[in-house]
């Protein structure tokens, strides 16, 4: 459609490139999209309906001159835009089309921000930049031992775009509901310059990736086999360009007040990209380059930056681009698995809190495993971000929005919701007067991040949050905040929660309760059942394997047999308010299995206790810092041996296993992985039956009779069928899994359905802990073994293990 003026308004057709021109029709789009492959060309940086929007300063004279040059009189406005408001236009391209140097329309027009409005900020458009050029970053040619397409799949921020489309936050024709009343301000994605991006990365980093733009797809090839997941093509480059640009200049746009906030639907991400080096499907880092640039432009009004990570990985090139810089304040929430997450080592703890000037800038929240859920984010956000975000207070808030630990999220492996995702966002909005851009990051789930995203933008434009279903807390996520707060409030005294003293710690006089907790137990069961130590195996040993595992005296006749993996018991108790020290006459043992031996021992029962303490204490006298990858190796070791060594060649009848608490992982694991060698990674244990790890996994579930799991919040691990066929089948029928009400499973299933078969026969428990759980169904879990003996004693339960192993 051409205007009487002579100017032309051009609309992309978000598949195919600009529509011949002309304005694009609802038929012309299509509503799922093909990936596009290396051979497209890339389309004319035109984009559809560009609200108003700049980024240039105002008062400049580029700015005079725009204003000055824009003849309204002469817009045409389509049928779609007779409702745009007073502030709120659409960029005319002349048929002489030509960008200014710094990206923008040189007619484009600049609304200026009403000051005398009696809410200045709330009257503000909420921002979007999303530019369709960048899916043209994407592999080349898969693998072809690899049928699944790659997680950072060029759909992801074209799916957003849709779903803010289908909700009817942007006006564009594939829009289906009344478009809301002042819709998201498009903002154009223009590449970033050479010296925005060396703001971060070195000059040799840019180089190689700008090099890769005249490279063949063979070179190509070998240079994205020498990075860390990073895949290239011809258009790389440019697409890594445009995202930066875009972030920056989404960011300038609500630094500067043009917009009271917004949201870059951006590709490639950037988080994990370095100084020198690109990793993690991340070129440039688009949140570290935005932050100073915007430092940079704005140094009056722009002085100090948070920037807040939900991504499910750890930023680490955040990270490192601010670890001594006192002026941003970093906080990441990440799965670490400690430091076996991706990008894995050391540097995603809580230890790592920055240097020199920048000490106390750097906060890291560490999951130590996956299947957290919004109540353990907003635990976090209440008893950390928060304050520290206030104590800070930042003049611009950016938020690396990766949404890969949203449920349904093939790499995250957690349960976060939209809603969470809108809450998160809603309670940072009172900060900065603000000005909080959120700045795509991760997210692999196409229906995933498309609705956290919706959420997120609803949020920014001022709708409130949903309500949440679940708001308690994990008891790993509890540990891990107080863990972080403890060691945080040296550097910030708006956190109460404070560390004890170290000195005291590290010491020769103190000793860990968990020791001295199962010294007692071990006395206790040696006078009522006379249960000893068994003896293991090893060249050297910590003091927290003395009294580790204890057995009745007839564990290997000809009766039924249980074998227990646990954690320590729970200490309940009353800390003082003001020292946090517990007091020994306000603290009580909470152990609810003593009552599961007793009944054990009264049936005639063999049984094998075995503790799984959390801390390893170090050799020697010495003492070593809580590991999580040592306590799994550990204990699965422990289980290999006790098997080898004690259960499969004894003359138990009847063979069942039970786990309580994060110890329960020792069983799943020798089900699954009984066939594979465990290579013994920690110095601290070296058990001499690793030789003899060559069993078939069959050689353990055709001994056992039931499995019972008491699994409170923590991570629940489905068994593998890599080495037994039909082992989920098997275990859905032998097992009997109690996971509490506030249990991530739940979010994870669909409601009026059962959690997979590999999680076992999950059944909901209303406790309120795991000792609580313990005791409110004892009856269950002994009706439940009393049941599996009368079946496998009548044959049942044999034949149909049979016929398991057959099919």
């Amino acid at each position: 459609m051409a205007g009487d003026s002579g100017v032309d308004y051009m609309m992309v057709d978000f598949e195919k490139g600009p529509v011949n021109g002309l304005l694009a029709t609802t038929e012309d789009l299509i509503p799922n999209p093909p990936t596009p492959t290396c051979g497209d060309s890339m389309p004319e940086p035109k984009s559809p309906f560009l609200n108003g929007f700049s980024g240039i300063r105002r008062g400049s004279s580029q700015e005079s001159s725009i204003i000055k040059n824009a003849k309204l009189k002469n817009l045409q406005l389509s049928s779609r835009n007779l409702s745009l408001g007073p502030e709120q236009f659409i960029v005319a391209s002349p048929k002489k089309s030509q960008t200014s140097e710094n990206g923008f329309y040189d007619d484009l027009v600049v609304p200026e921000p009403n000051r005398n409005h009696a809410l200045p900020v709330a009257n503000l458009p909420t921002g979007l930049c999303y530019d369709m050029r960048m899916r043209y970053h994407c592999e080349m040619e898969p693998p072809t031992d690899r049928l699944e397409i790659h997680p950072e799949d060029p759909r992801r921020i074209y799916q957003i775009y849709k779903e803010l489309c289908l909700a009817g936050l942007v006006d564009d024709p594939i829009s289906r509901v009344p478009i809301v009343p002042k819709p998201l301000h498009r903002i154009y994605a223009r590449e970033a310059t050479q010296a925005e991006i060396c703001l971060v990365h070195d000059l040799k980093h840019f180089i190689a990736v700008a090099q890769t733009k005249e490279m063949n797809e063979d070179d190509l090839l070998i240079v994205q086999e020498q990075h860390d997941s990073i895949y290239f093509n011809k258009y790389t480059y440019n697409c890594a360009l445009l995202s930066a640009g875009g972030a920056i200049d989404t960011c300038r746009a609500v630094a500067g007040r043009q917009l009271k906030n917004a949201i870059a639907v951006i590709r490639p991400p950037g988080h994990h990209a370095e100084c020198n080096r690109p990793m993690g499907f991340c070129i440039f880092d688009n949140v570290s380059i935005s932050a100073k640039a915007c430092m940079n432009e704005f140094p009056d009004t722009c002085k100090k930056v948070l920037i807040l990570d939900w991504d499910v990985h750890h930023g680490n090139g955040i990270q490192q681009a601010f670890y001594q810089d006192p002026n941003v304040l970093y906080i990441s929430l990440h799965v670490h698995e400690d430091g076996r997450f991706y990008p894995q080592g050391p540097y995603g703890d809580h230890l790592h809190c920055g240097a020199g000037a920048g000490l106390g800038k750097n906060i890291n929240i560490p999951w130590p495993t996956k299947g957290m859920g919004d109540a353990d984010y907003l635990f976090a956000f209440q008893h950390v971000v928060l304050p520290v975000a206030l104590s800070f207070d930042p003049d611009l808030i950016i938020i690396a929005a990766g949404f890969d630990a949203a449920a349904g999220d093939q790499l995250g492996g957690c349960f976060l919701s939209p809603t969470c995702y809108a809450h998160m966002t809603a309670m940072l909005m009172p900060l900065a007067n603000g000005k909080i851009v959120a700045c795509l990051e991760g997210g692999y789930n196409l229906e995933s991040i498309s609705k956290s995203a919706l959420a997120v933008t609803r949020t920014l434009m001022g709708e409130p949050p949903g309500r949440l279903k679940n708001v308690t807390a994990s008891s790993s996520a509890i540990a891990t905040v107080k863990k972080v707060a403890a060691f945080q409030s040296k550097y910030w005294p708006c956190i109460i929660l404070k560390d004890i003293d170290q000195e005291l710690i590290y010491s020769d006089g103190p000793e860990r309760m968990h020791d001295i907790v199962r010294r007692f137990q071990s006395s206790e069961l040696f006078e009522t059942h006379k249960m000893t130590d068994l003896w293991i195996n090893r060249e050297k040993i910590s003091r927290s394997f003395e009294k580790q595992v204890l057995s009745t005296p007839n564990y290997a006749g000809a009766s039924p047999l249980i074998v227990i993996f646990h954690d320590p018991p729970e200490m309940v108790g009353k800390p003082d308010p003001f020292t946090f020290k517990m007091d020994l006459h306000n603290t009580w043992l909470a152990d609810g299995l003593r009552f599961y031996i007793d009944w054990a021992v009264e049936q005639g029962f063999g049984i094998i206790d075995v503790n799984i303490p959390k801390h390893h204490t170090g050799l020697e006298g010495s003492n070593s810092s809580e590991n999580w990858r040592s306590r799994i190796t550990l204990m699965n070791e422990l289980a290999a041996y006790l098997w080898d060594n004690y259960i499969e060649c004894n003359e138990a009848s009847e063979i069942f296993f039970v786990g309580v608490g994060s110890a329960y992982q020792a069983i799943t694991n020798l089900l699954s992985y009984r066939g594979q060698r465990i290579s013994p990674t920690v110095p601290t244990i070296n058990l001499k039956a690793a030789t003899h790890l060559s069993i078939a996994v069959e050689n353990v579930w055709q001994r056992v009779t039931g499995i019972i799991l008491f699994v409170f919040d923590e991570y629940l691990h489905p068994v593998s069928e890599s080495t037994v066929f039909n082992l989920a089948r098997w275990y859905k029928q032998h097992s009997y899994v109690l996971a509490s009400l506030a249990h991530p499973i739940w979010v994870q299933t669909p409601p009026g359905k059962n959690p997979s078969k590999r999680f076992g026969s999950v059944i909901a428990s209303p406790a309120k802990s795991l000792h609580d759980m313990l005791i409110k169904h004892q009856e269950d879990v002994q009706s439940f073994i009393l049941g599996r003996l009368n079946e496998s004693r009548s044959g049942e339960g044999g034949s149909r293990r049979m016929s398991l192993a057959s099919s």
